[in-house]
């Protein structure tokens, strides 16, 4: 790096190193916004320095940028007449800079000229496989801060054993999806494999999966956590459910807490899982202990003292598969967009387009969360898929045997099944229902519809012991 360019920075740094002054000067929401410009200007200096060869310097750029941002962005929660969707918007904007650079300016799903491409064209995303070795976290190395301890070996004995289903299914599922969520952590410096080990022990990769306590997508957030990171209703859908946004507010929100508690991993995991307000006590109170140290961890409830563990050992057999003889399945996790030629419905083209092993329909599901799997949806409809759909689809879904055996299976009833086209039949809503959960369950025509035909409105909450009409429902 030049002296020249040395200076600029240490300059753009020294501005970004005292936020409070500017705040203070005034007190207006116009001095937030301009640290988001100062902040934005970092980000894309540390875009420029990684561009340029200076991958660790440009890293730390970017991180120290991000998290002024974000702290930014929490002052102006607490300042009238400041727009926190601004902040919001400018980081979503500088991940997906840095996503396009990464991929060389490759096209996203979006197409800002319309073109519309035919089945099998455009591919979203090829990326390279993981990149195991790279395991950074606010520059240490992930596999020297992951203690080896007997919690940690007791989940990794789980995962290789009886969870060792759940652990392969966790990758395939992954895989498929990584061109959405990975480049998410990528940005914001934070490793892949913590990533994998937060959604292995969520989801297992179902992106429409919901806990009883209502958590629900690939990353798991609660309503009220998510909507501060983002996530919510959003023209009928429910964003919770997107991978790519999903995995966008899991880094706001281990920035966050990260931020607040001083980047230790264990008591940010433990956030995760129960509460950021128990784990910011536990670490004020633990006098410099280890998490690990009996009067520190003995403290967490028993979910949560599962739950570090779990993560961590997941993602050590993301980093150290070969050590234990695991073989992780080879997956193709490119994808493309095709245009449905005629109606069919996501359950429809996973029995016709076929597959090894699981087949498509999980991969088919969680890269186009916004469609139910019973849907019919319209012909011109575009869909994300795996690169070895469309040739399937061509052969198989459109005419033939195959085609009209889908069609045949998808639209027969098990005996006893209620058509509730009439809004015959109700539903008594029970702890950790969504309208989402419930709609899947009934083969509504879709959480928005559902909330319709009862008179909810945006965010369509709905309580346990509400009796819901199961309208324009088929089970």
């Amino acid at each position: 790096m030049t002296l020249s360019r040395w200076l600029a920075l240490a300059a753009l740094l020294l501005a970004l190193a005292s936020p409070e002054a500017l705040a203070a000067r005034n007190g207006r929401a116009d001095a937030l916004y301009a640290e988001l410009d100062l902040a934005t200007q970092a980000y894309r200096q540390g875009l420029e320095q990684v561009a340029a060869g200076e991958s660790e310097t440009g890293r730390e750029t970017m991180r120290q940028a991000a998290g002024k941002l974000l702290d930014a962005a929490g002052r102006c929660q607490n300042t009238r007449g400041c727009d926190v969707g601004r902040f919001v918007a400018a980081y979503d904007a500088l991940l997906q800079l840095g996503a396009e650079r990464a991929a060389g300016g490759g096209e996203g799903f979006s197409r800002e000229n319309g073109e519309k491409p035919g089945a099998g064209e455009g591919v979203l995303a090829s990326m390279p496989a993981a990149q195991r070795s790279v395991a950074m976290l606010k520059g240490r190395d992930l596999r020297e801060l992951i203690e080896l301890n007997e919690p940690v070996q007791a989940a990794l004995m789980d995962w290789l054993t009886w969870m060792r289903p759940a652990l392969m299914t966790s990758w395939e599922n992954y895989q498929y999806m990584r061109f959405l969520m990975w480049p998410e952590y990528e940005q914001a410096g934070l490793p892949e494999a913590l990533l994998f080990g937060i959604l292995a022990k969520e989801s297992n990769g179902r992106v429409h999966a919901v806990s009883r306590a209502g958590a629900a997508g690939p990353l798991q957030f609660m309503p009220a956590t998510g909507a501060r990171f983002g996530l919510g209703w959003r023209d009928g859908f429910d964003t919770r459910y997107d991978p790519q946004l999903a995995a966008r507010a899991s880094v706001l929100y281990f920035n966050e807490r990260f931020a607040e508690l001083g980047d230790e991993l264990e008591f940010a995991i433990a956030a995760y899982n129960g509460g950021e307000g128990r784990a910011r006590r536990l670490k004020e109170t633990a006098g410099g202990k280890s998490f690990w140290d009996p009067a520190v961890y003995g403290q967490l409830p028993p979910e949560t003292r599962d739950y570090v563990p779990y993560v961590l050992a997941a993602a050590w057999l993301f980093l150290h598969p070969e050590d234990y003889g695991l073989e992780f399945p080879q997956v193709q996790g490119a994808a493309t967009v095709i245009r449905l030629e005629q109606p069919a419905s996501l359950y429809q083209l996973a029995i016709c387009v076929g597959g090894p092993g699981n087949g498509y329909f999980r991969a088919l599901r969680n890269l186009n969360p916004r469609y139910e799997p019973h849907q019919s949806l319209a012909a011109g409809t575009e869909l994300r898929v795996p690169v070895a759909v469309p040739p399937a689809y061509q052969a198989h879904c459109l005419q033939g045997p195959r085609a009209e055996m889908a069609a045949r299976l998808v639209a027969a009833h098990k005996p006893g099944q209620l058509m509730a086209s009439a809004g015959i039949g109700t539903h008594r809503v029970k702890a950790g229902d969504t309208l989402s959960s419930i709609s899947r369950r009934y083969r509504c025509q879709g959480a928005v519809a559902l909330a319709k035909a009862n008179g909810l409105r945006q965010p369509y909450l709905i309580k346990p012991g509400q009796q819901l009409r199961l309208v324009g429902c088929r089970a």
